[in-house]
């Protein structure tokens, strides 16, 4: 049974979805303006690994992640590079995928739709709310009447009266409550727009969401996800919206991971203390960095340094040995009077149990890891014997197996299980075996290949010196 600590409900709630083994899961996606940075990362690569988990145990899984390519962050980075909004969200999301592929997320079978793309779900969705009285038009403008949605808050947890105490009003808005939030922004000179039953203009920010949710979900599914910081306002406002607008229950669970910080202090591009995902990904490969994520419960704030990730990496390198010298123990030959394997085999047992209750326990892959990890240690107790019978060699695979399969499949982490070898060694046994090919050609007095040879090797920079006994060769 699968329990997930639910935002709205603020407890551990048992997940029941809404069509039986199938789940329907929506999270917010980057705002395409810039790089992403490691912050952005985390939710990226739990969420990926919370779909994996899912059909790890047999569930079909909808998975939706948008990219907004339309608000006031993109309108600014087009104007500073002097290039069209699409070009901005084209060079952004080209980049994006750039990064994530070296740090595995699952995009087979992924929907990745664009705000731009879903402008007449908006517009009919705000219809919907002003239609209703949830919503008014002003001077060009949309907005929700936060007053008329008597559940606002739930989400968050916040007291409308003490929300008011703490809104500054823009002497421009046409507001008639303060708290009443933007669904249609009236369009400015030399900004994108597009038309609508209130002139020309653009979406808001939070309308968003609830489109392109609907769109592909429906009004009520499984979960919605995305980072902490978005429950305030954006998911309250995504919620109050859609149910006044499309009706349903919009999401049953929410879950938000929390911050990553660095030096003590959240790490955000408004900050300016952020590292963006591809220069951390010039010094530390992908999979090091999704077992870091993955090695703290996600709602758990990090704190991230080189010196994590450092000790991260060894803690991967452990792992990958460990399978190299049981894969090697497990081509040995049976024997009759070998290590027979039942400890093992029970400890299997047990150890698979321990991983899917801790990922059962709202996806805890700190403790499930930990879990893996104990398992390691007990294949490297067994393959410390010289030698093994017909059991003994089948539970070794089955361990080695089972390990791959939940670091791969489930975490997204790639075991690296080949000793690998130098390209600078490849290169020079490569110049080798073409100069003993040419000292052939010489042998047999085949002296128009052994020059072509001298002459194609110098061309690429290789010069050659025969000797009395063999032939040399510098770059």
């Amino acid at each position: 049974m699968i329990k997930i600590f639910n935002t709205f409900t603020g407890s551990l709630d048992e997940f029941i979805p809404v069509k039986d083994n199938e789940v329907s899961m929506y999270v917010c996606g980057p705002t395409v303006y810039n790089y992403i940075h490691i912050g952005n990362a985390r939710p990226a690569i739990f969420f990926d690994t919370v779909r994996r988990y899912f059909e790890y145990c047999g569930y079909k899984v909808k998975y939706v992640q948008n990219f907004t390519d339309v608000d006031d962050k993109m309108i600014k980075r087009s104007n500073e590079e002097k290039i069209t909004l699409k070009e901005v969200a084209d060079k952004y999301i080209a980049a994006y995928f750039e990064d994530t592929k070296k740090i595995n997320l699952k995009e087979d079978g992924m929907i990745r739709p664009k705000a731009t793309e879903n402008i007449d779900e908006m517009i009919d969705i705000i219809s919907k709310l002003i239609e209703k009285n949830y919503a008014y038009e002003s001077n060009g403008d949309v907005y929700f009447r936060v007053g008329q949605y008597e559940d606002y808050g739930k989400l968050s947890k916040k007291n409308i009266d003490e929300l008011l105490n703490g809104v500054r009003i823009d002497l421009n808005e046409q507001k008639k409550d303060p708290l009443d939030f933007a669904l249609w922004k009236k369009a400015k000179e030399d900004e994108p727009s597009w038309d609508s039953p209130w002139g020309k203009g653009r979406p808001g920010w939070h309308i968003e969401c609830s489109a392109m949710s609907n769109k592909y979900l429906g009004k009520t599914f499984d979960i919605h996800g995305g980072g902490e910081d978005l429950i305030f306002p954006h998911h309250e406002n995504e919620i109050a919206q859609s149910k006044c607008s499309i009706g349903g229950n919009f999401a049953n669970f929410w879950m938000h991971n929390r911050y990553i910080n660095i030096n003590g202090e959240k790490m955000s591009k408004s900050l300016g203390n952020f590292k963006l995902l591809r220069d951390i990904l010039t010094h530390f490969d992908g999979n090091i960095l999704r077992l870091f994520v993955l090695g703290a419960h996600y709602r758990k704030i990090m704190e991230f340094s080189d010196k994590e990730l450092d000790q991260t990496k060894i803690s991967l390198e452990r792992i990958e040995n460990s399978l190299i010298n049981a894969i090697e123990k497990s081509k040995l030959q049976a024997s009759s009077s070998g290590y027979n394997g039942c400890d093992l085999e029970e400890e299997l047992k047990i150890f698979k149990t321990k991983f899917k209750e801790a990922m059962d326990e709202d996806f805890n892959t700190a403790q499930a890891i930990g879990v893996m990890f104990e398992l390691i240690r007990a294949l490297n107790r067994a393959t410390s014997n010289e030698s093994f019978d017909e059991n003994g060699l089948t539970v070794i695979k089955s361990v080695i197996n089972y390990i791959k399969e939940i670091f791969e499949e489930v975490l997204g982490v790639n075991l690296k299980l080949t000793k690998e070898v130098e390209s600078d060694s490849i290169a020079n046994n490569l110049i080798e075996l073409i100069l003993e090919l040419r000292q052939d050609a010489r042998a047999n007095k085949d002296w128009t290949t052994s020059d072509k040879i001298r002459d194609g090797l110098e061309k690429i920079g290789i010069k050659i010196k025969d000797g009395k006994d063999k032939t040399t060769w510098t770059m």
